[in-house]
């Protein structure tokens, strides 16, 4: 019903960057809150940034200053450019989006299939 299709993980040396897309397909009607959470080996899922669709955004302590969330509403898309990347923000990012689909009742919450961003000299 609803797929997200992220890209733009990799391998990167400290201090570089990368950026993050994601796009949201399917049977939408609104989407409400998209956002990105990443996963270390090991460690619980954790929230990274998240956006409303007005805009507001909310970070992560340790990626502030350093990570920017933005969003093109028209085309269902979240990106996450990072900078200053370090060994510990090494992890798989997902992508999250919480929707409406038609003929749905309330916004639920999906998830892209994740893409690995690895952080190594």
């Amino acid at each position: 019903q609803v797929q997200l299709v992220e890209s733009g993980g990799g391998l990167v040396q400290p201090g570089g960057s990368l950026k993050l897309s994601c796009a949201a397909s399917g049977s939408i009607v609104a989407i409400n809150v998209m956002g990105w959470f990443r996963q270390a080996p090991g460690k619980q899922r954790e929230l990274v940034a998240t956006i409303t669709t007005a805009g507001n955004t909310n970070y992560l302590d340790s990626v502030k200053g350093r990570f920017t969330i933005s969003s093109d509403n028209a085309k269902r898309a979240v990106y996450l450019q990072m900078h200053n990347l370090k060994p510990e923000d090494t992890a798989v990012y997902y992508c999250n989006a919480r929707v409406f689909l038609n003929g749905g009742t309330a916004y639920n919450p999906y998830w892209g299939q994740g893409t690995q961003v690895t952080v190594s000299s």
